[in-house]
């Protein structure tokens, strides 16, 4: 298993960690096999989605908010029941396919880790099985 280390900036944003990603599959010598990609934290998760065009990343943060406000009344003491919640909807996994030792993704997909709790220090665990180069 690697360790991706992430320095998150904002309280809610998306960082594509798709090339980190891709250098982890890269460096274990895998041609053909899973991607399992994972997050440790209660208030980020990860997701999938475009990586083309950057205001995409914003109204996905714009709606987030909208949908789950940070301050309405949570039984949660700490303060930060709505980043429990975000990170719920966006789940703490994910499962990929490696192709010719390539993350097998769509043409305009990412991979996004998603805050919302930050700023913080994280990490994003990775494990690769499948057939070696």
């Amino acid at each position: 298993m690697e360790k991706i280390e992430l320095k998150t900036d904002s309280r809610v944003e998306l960082i594509d960690i798709t090339d980190k990603v891709q250098a982890v599959v890269s460096k274990s010598s895998i041609k053909d096999g899973v991607c399992f990609v994972f997050c440790p934290h209660t208030t980020a998760g990860l997701t999938i989605n475009e990586n083309a065009d950057p205001s995409v990343q914003r109204d996905i943060i714009e709606a987030l908010n909208k949908l789950v406000p940070e301050n309405t009344g949570y039984s949660h003491s700490e303060g930060n029941a709505d980043s429990h919640v975000k990170s719920s909807l966006f789940g703490s996994s994910l499962t990929l396919f490696i192709e010719d030792g390539r993350l097998a993704l769509g043409t305009w997909q990412g991979i996004y880790f998603a805050e919302s709790d930050g700023p913080r220090s994280r990490e994003v665990w990775v494990k690769i099985t499948g057939d070696r180069l």
